[in-house]
């Protein structure tokens, strides 16, 4: 029992941690599966996934609004349960509507300078399952994570831009299961550093960092198996993210831009927990090894211009964090070949309008270790996206 409650609280708070994040924020970046880091110099969107290159955009006011819809299809477990089954299990269907927002300054006095603001959600997760036993680990699982990222961009040469930015995370989760009802929130704070360079007309590089940050998330339990018993706290990292991009455009106006992305997962070792009821802390106290690995990703983009029209396609292949150790009911996780595509259409001088789609196919995954026997399958996610971009 002592074991099954831990894990509970440790995927509450592992998933705040990003386990499911969201890289893809506006319309563009769906249709090109966030490849759109060193060839990004016409959308607010380069706000947040290239800051620096807000140096090399129109000398105007950028705004742009999207609404995105995520589809997460069930996910299918055919095996045993700590000894018991076996069983062939799946989880609820979800559907989700997520907003977003970008804007850009224009120039700022003679040096260049540019300011940006990004609000995004970067990632989240909603997990049900309504038949035992996995209902028992989670029978309801709702992450929320909301981020404001206000940047500047300073021009250091007419090649070279260069960009810093403060970042507020919001998290919010809730987490019903057979032994647990518990609420938690955390706002922490990190940054994120960005270099773009452009030594040609033709080729685009573009660097991003993204610093580690410590959710520091103060929950409320309302029942621990039958008994109230109060608060809890926990820490645990959004890691730091690392990508590098190289885009370069043939004669024909088709874009060709090329990601590598390295998230420092390795941060996420192990969990402690602090309960305000003393004996809860004796029973489910006990710090519990995760012990994830840092991944790497790989990004593709394509993009054509047209007169007025633009028209984009995106290829992603990433890997899990998990390791099988420590997979479970709440956290599935496998690794994933995201394929993407979408237009942006210029109405006018003033206003243009994004639509594109990603389909993101999950691995199958064989697990075997202390509560699991079998494989999950299936899983996969789907994103519609449509942005209004507007200048003035």
């Amino acid at each position: 029992m002592k074991k099954v409650g831990l894990l509970l609280i440790i995927t509450a708070t592992a998933l705040m941690a990003g386990g499911y994040k969201i890289p893809e924020t506006s319309s563009n970046a769906v249709a090109l599966g966030a490849a759109n880091i060193a060839h990004n110099h016409e959308n607010a969107d380069a706000s947040y996934y290239n800051p620096a290159k807000m140096v090399f955009m129109k000398d105007t006011n950028n705004l742009e609004v999207n609404l995105m819809y995520i589809g997460l299809d069930k996910v299918k477990y055919d095996g045993t349960v700590s000894g018991t089954g076996p069983y062939s299990l799946e989880s609820t269907k979800e559907n989700f509507l997520i907003p977003s927002l970008h804007y850009v300054s224009p120039k700022l006095g003679d040096n260049g300078a540019r300011i940006g603001v990004s609000v995004v959600v970067p990632g989240g997760l909603s997990k049900r399952w309504q038949s035992a036993p996995a209902k028992n680990f989670a029978e309801e699982f709702t992450l929320e994570i909301v981020e404001i990222n206000p940047t500047v961009a300073f021009e250091v040469t007419d090649k070279l831009g260069f960009a810093a930015g403060f970042r507020v995370i919001d998290t919010k989760g809730v987490v019903n299961n057979a032994y647990y009802d518990m609420e938690g929130d955390s706002t922490d704070y990190g940054y994120n550093l960005a270099l773009a360079y452009q030594p040609t007309s033709d080729l685009e590089l573009g660097v991003t960092y993204r610093s580690n940050i410590n959710l520091n998330v103060n929950g409320n339990t309302t029942r621990i198996l039958t008994v109230n018993n109060g608060g809890v706290d926990v820490s645990v990292p959004l890691p730091a993210a690392f990508s590098i991009a190289a885009a370069y455009t043939l004669p024909s106006a088709t874009t060709i831009e090329v990601v590598y992305e390295k998230t420092f997962w390795s941060a996420y070792n192990s969990l402690d927990f602090s309960f305000e009821d003393p004996t809860a802390n004796v029973v489910f106290g006990d710090s519990i090894e995760k012990d994830w690995k840092d991944t790497n990703t790989f990004r593709v983009g394509v993009t054509q211009e047209l007169t007025d029209l633009t028209i984009m396609a995106g290829l992603v292949i990433d890997q899990t964090p998990a390791p099988e150790k420590t997979l479970g009911f709440e956290l599935p996780d496998t690794d994933t070949t995201s394929v993407a595509l979408g237009g942006r259409y210029r109405i006018n001088e003033t206003f243009d309008f994004g639509v594109s789609a990603l389909y993101s196919m999950h691995k199958n995954r064989t697990v075997q270790n202390d509560d699991l026997d079998g494989e999950f399958t299936e899983g996969n996610v789907i994103l519609i996206s449509a942005g209004l971009g507007y200048k003035f």
